[in-house]
């Protein structure tokens, strides 16, 4: 097994082989390549991709410092929000990273990075006056790095190249979280099946207002507050080895289990393996929703398509199978020695309450501007930012850093999403209303 880089003061031992590969190779490993293919088959118009295997560089004018980004938008209720997200995400996932960092610095940021992303997207979005809502799972590669942001009940896995399976996203379905189902309740908000007057529950567990099956979300705005658009992020580094990533709709995972995708693509090219991962899903029932899915292959330089694994091909290793960094290590990522199946946990948050995923960490708080918004970036004048930590500025009483701070209208959305404001109260008649003016799905028990 790896050994992480040990705290200041401690010897560490490397075995002779390392420092013999190291008279011959590099200590940094060669920037992978990364393929990717996609497949859809389409029943409602509302599941959008966004496939960038160069989707900006890290040091302006530096094509070594490229990074690729892969989304997928699964929308119900109108394709509004989808089509928006996928327009605007990536950019204000952009705007909150400050520049001239490292890459380990910034690799280090870019999970506070998405959660801001998210729910400026979304705050954004309300001013749309839409409906409408979407899933959505960004994924950013980063050389061997790979950091996914979640909201919904699309997923995300990883094949690693040994066969071992590792979640990278979560399931905010109210079905498969009694977590959320909690955090839900607690605002206010009922949580059941369809109730048919007269007759039994039906379909899966639903927010009401609304009929919604999934706990956190962007758009829903005529859901309530109480479902969020704080995404689920997991950061993890593969070895030189590589490993498949596979991302697909509920039309996907309603059909396939997580290994069944694997087994049916396995030891294809991308392209070629989403296809099949498609038609899988659809032959038992048909096509019942729209069923999107993308494979993307981080592979060793020149290697054009990855190897069926051969060394425990199969064997399912779950998250809590990470090898996790030391927390007293700092956030270095250029890996000394490493066996070549190895996948190393970085960061993995889930939590919905916005004051805890904006607040800094890593001593990061050097990173980013004092007086602007943690999440829509506006300047902000002395005195004018709120604390995440519920603290008013004011600026000749500062004391350190109190950071980071919100502009009074992304303060009320934190309230808002952190349970902190009263939710909204419909009459009879608006309820009625709310559960007709949505395209409710029945999906089966």
């Amino acid at each position: 097994m790896a050994m992480a880089a040990a705290p200041a003061g401690v010897a560490v031992t490397v075995p002779l082989g390392v420092l013999l590969r190291r008279e011959v190779t590099s200590e940094r490993m060669e920037r992978p390549d990364v393929l990717c293919g996609e497949a859809a088959r389409s029943r409602k118009g509302e599941d959008f991709t966004l496939l960038l295997a160069e989707a900006g560089e890290r040091v302006a004018g530096d094509p070594s410092t490229s990074f690729s980004v892969f989304a997928l938008f699964d929308g119900h209720n109108g394709s509004g929000a989808a089509m928006y997200a996928k327009k605007n995400l990536l950019n204000n996932l952009l705007h909150a990273i400050p520049s001239g960092l490292s890459r380990d610095e910034w690799l280090a940021v870019l999970p506070r990075a998405l959660v801001a992303a998210f729910v400026k997207t979304d705050k954004d979005f309300q001013a749309v006056a839409e409906t409408s809502g979407t899933t959505v799972t960004f994924v950013v590669i980063d050389e061997w790095v790979v950091t996914v942001a979640s909201v919904g009940d699309s997923r995300c896995i990883l094949e690693s190249a040994d066969g071992s399976l590792y979640h990278l996203s979560a399931d905010h379905r109210f079905d498969s979280n009694q977590d959320e189902v909690q955090r839900v309740t607690a605002c206010g908000i009922k949580v059941g099946k369809l109730n048919i007057v007269g007759g039994p529950e039906v379909g899966p567990l639903r927010c009401w207002p609304g009929g919604l099956c999934l706990s956190r979300s962007i758009g829903d705005m005529d859901v309530g507050e109480c479902i969020i658009p704080v995404p689920h992020v997991k950061q993890v580094k593969l070895s030189n080895a590589g490993g498949r990533i596979i991302i697909a709709s509920d039309g996907v995972w309603d059909d396939l289990t997580f290994e069944m995708a694997l087994e049916c693509s396995r030891g294809f090219p991308s392209d070629i393996a989403a296809n099949r991962i498609v038609n899988e899903a659809i032959q038992p029932r048909g096509l019942r929703d729209d069923t999107t899915c993308i494979v993307v292959d981080i592979l060793p330089p020149e290697k054009q398509a990855p190897s069926p694994p051969t060394k425990r091909q199969g064997k399912i290793v779950f998250n809590n199978m990470f090898r996790r960094k030391h927390p007293d290590v700092s956030f270095k990522l250029d890996r000394e020695y490493a066996e070549p199946d190895e996948v190393e946990e970085i960061f993995d948050d889930g939590s919905a309450m916005l004051s805890k995923r904006l607040a800094a960490g890593y001593a990061l708080q050097s990173m980013f501007e004092p007086f602007s918004c943690a999440v829509c970036q506006i300047q902000l004048k002395a005195g004018q930012g709120v604390s995440v930590h519920s603290n008013p500025l004011q600026h000749e009483k500062l004391q350190g850093w109190q950071g980071p701070f919100l502009c009074q209208s992304c303060n009320e959305k934190k309230d808002a999403i952190e349970g902190k404001r009263p939710p909204r109260v419909n009459g009879f008649a608006e309820y009625v209303d709310s559960l007709y003016s949505r395209s409710i799905v029945l999906h089966p028990v």
